[in-house]
């Protein structure tokens, strides 16, 4: 089963995928994205995400090879998340194809979060507009291989399809 968390900043996306995760029968690797490198707002919020991790959780943290890892890991990978994903790898050209194409190969259940930034303000910035759209079609991307995908708003959770919906 793959499942894509989609929601703006402090929605709830990640204690929503957290609390799938932990419903799961299996083992849980957590793949954490973002590198903090200096960002006291971030290293904050780091934190606070894992504090809420369970200890017997394996933990992965400023992983950069979700192709590797989803190729490689069993039991149940939570991907958290996109965005900071995309953001490091040069030019924001994330391979979706062998991205999507591994999570269709894996056995184990796949929770992937990711911002929805299409929502907000249109970004000032030429960085910043293409990043949206960058992560937007990543997101699109992802959304069509998904078994289920969840939009959090306000911590609360809307299922979104049928279209899509295996």
């Amino acid at each position: 089963m793959i499942t894509l968390v989609l929601g703006g900043a402090r929605s709830g996306k990640s204690v929503v995928a957290e609390e799938l995760a932990a419903s799961m029968d299996t083992r849980v690797t957590y793949v954490a994205t973002a590198r903090v490198d200096g960002d006291d707002d971030l290293a904050d919020r780091v934190a606070l995400h894992r504090s809420r991790r369970p200890s017997s959780w394996t933990t992965l943290e400023d992983f950069d090879d979700l192709v590797n890892v989803l190729g490689t890991t069993e039991g149940t990978v939570l991907i958290d998340s996109l965005g900071p994903w995309l953001a490091m790898l040069p030019g924001m050209n994330a391979d979706a194809e062998g991205l999507c194409a591994a999570l269709q190969r894996r056995a184990g259940d796949t929770i992937l979060v990711s911002d929805e930034v299409g929502m907000g303000v249109h970004p000032p910035t030429q960085l910043g507009r293409e990043f949206r759209d960058a992560l937007g079609a990543l997101n699109q991307a992802v959304a069509q291989v998904a078994d289920k995908v969840l939009f959090v708003v306000a911590g609360l959770v809307l299922p979104l399809g049928p279209g899509h919906q295996k």
